[in-house]
């Protein structure tokens, strides 16, 4: 909208602001709920909802799916419409769909309703990252994200499954409600040209990379890639230690503590910015493949604890860097609102995938090498915008 593009009279950054920031985390943090809670979820699915291990995965693999859909129509829209509106859509679908799913329990209706409740989640959760991305250190904004994060997926483990599932529900209409009224706080367009000079003169850092498309491209292809191994890993891990006879009781507790190791992958990124973002990241992915792999040879207690520790801790740690990565890329935010696409997408196809592993009948074992393999995928489309980067800007690479 015109109205919404007009050059402000301060220069001060209107997305340097806490309660900006405090807001677009918070909204962030409600469309990551059921990517935080899926393994629960899809417990909460067989056991308290009658559905078949495959069918759970399709069944958050369409929310997830969703999730991308309407992330990339915040990444579309994000530099045209006022993003208060998009919010506001985001959460009216959201409900009426949460709502539409404690009368509706069908296998088929429910994939298309939890599609839409995706939808809307990717529609603010979009709008909030891009947001985020805006501040002048978008990697110190995203560190404190990702550390909500990891507290608010321990809530989520710990609390979800005490629901019914009509209860869950009713959990997701609460929190959607509570974005709308924080969206007066979200600036309504992204900085202009001028501005963006005048933050980069007022840093000593380089905020603006202005990286090539292609590889600006390549960076979300790779966090597809990473979150096709994550959907597939953090899908069935409860699942697949629980075929393999571990006890539900242990489980739950140890899936809730895994969630501290995430603010451990918090405090790692923050020592390790001094080494860039591109070496930290592709270690980091490296040790994650490896953490999967790692039970792919069966699931004990010692290998279960070690391999979704390990994980949570890279999850947020390699999250860190890239969004940091992709906001110095884009500095417009169209390009950032589309990291929740491509997680959303990566979500959707790696519990898909998984699923069709299962259906093959290949087993847990076969389904969590599919999924490591494909962050090796990342890692070396990684190391090639490292090369290309490297040539540009030696500082920053």
């Amino acid at each position: 909208m015109t109205g919404d593009t007009a050059a402000p009279t301060s220069s001060k950054n209107p997305f340097d602001d806490w309660r900006c920031i405090a807001s677009a985390i918070f909204m962030a943090l409600v469309g990551y709920t059921v990517m935080m809670g899926v393994p629960v979820l899809s417990t909460a699915l067989v056991e308290k909802g009658g559905f078949s291990e495959v069918e759970v995965g399709r069944i958050w693999g369409a929310d997830l799916g969703g999730f991308a859909i309407g992330a990339a129509l915040s990444a579309l829209l994000v530099g045209r419409m006022n993003r208060r509106h998009l919010v506001w859509t985001g959460v009216i679908l959201c409900v009426i769909c949460n709502m539409l799913c404690l009368v509706i329990v069908d296998y088929q209706p429910l994939l298309f309703l939890r599609l839409g409740a995706g939808v809307a989640s990717g529609l603010f959760t979009g709008i909030a990252v891009a947001t985020m991305g805006g501040a002048t250190r978008p990697v110190n904004v995203f560190n404190i994200e990702i550390l909500a994060f990891a507290g608010s997926t321990y809530l989520t483990l710990q609390f979800l499954p005490s629901l019914s599932m009509n209860g869950i529900y009713i959990l997701f209409v609460i929190i959607a409600l509570m974005c709308a009224f924080l969206v007066h706080f979200i600036p309504k367009r992204p900085l202009n040209e001028q501005e963006l000079a005048e933050q980069e003169l007022a840093t000593e850092e380089v905020v603006n990379w202005n990286a090539p498309l292609i590889l600006t491209i390549a960076c979300l292809v790779a966090i597809c890639f990473t979150y096709i191994n994550i959907g597939g890993y953090y899908t069935y891990i409860e699942l697949a230690a629980l075929d393999d006879g571990l006890d539900q009781d242990w489980l739950t507790p140890v899936l809730s503590a895994s969630s501290v190791f995430g603010s451990i992958g918090c405090f790692l990124a923050y020592l390790s910015y001094r080494f860039g973002l591109f070496k930290p990241l592709i270690y980091s992915l490296a040790a994650m493949a490896f953490s999967v792999l790692l039970v792919s040879t069966g699931i004990t207690d010692m290998t279960f604890a070690i391999s979704i520790f390990a994980f949570m801790t890279l999850w947020t740690y390699a999250d860190i860097f890239q969004c940091g990565m992709l906001a110095h890329m884009d500095r417009t935010g169209s390009f950032v609102a589309m990291i929740p696409a491509v997680q959303g997408l990566g979500n959707f196809l790696g519990p898909n995938i998984a699923a069709t592993v299962l259906a093959m009948g290949l087993g847990y074992g076969t389904m969590f090498v599919v999924s490591g393999s494909m962050t090796i995928v990342a890692i070396v489309l990684y190391a090639v915008v490292g090369v290309a980067m490297r040539k540009r800007i030696p500082a920053v690479a």
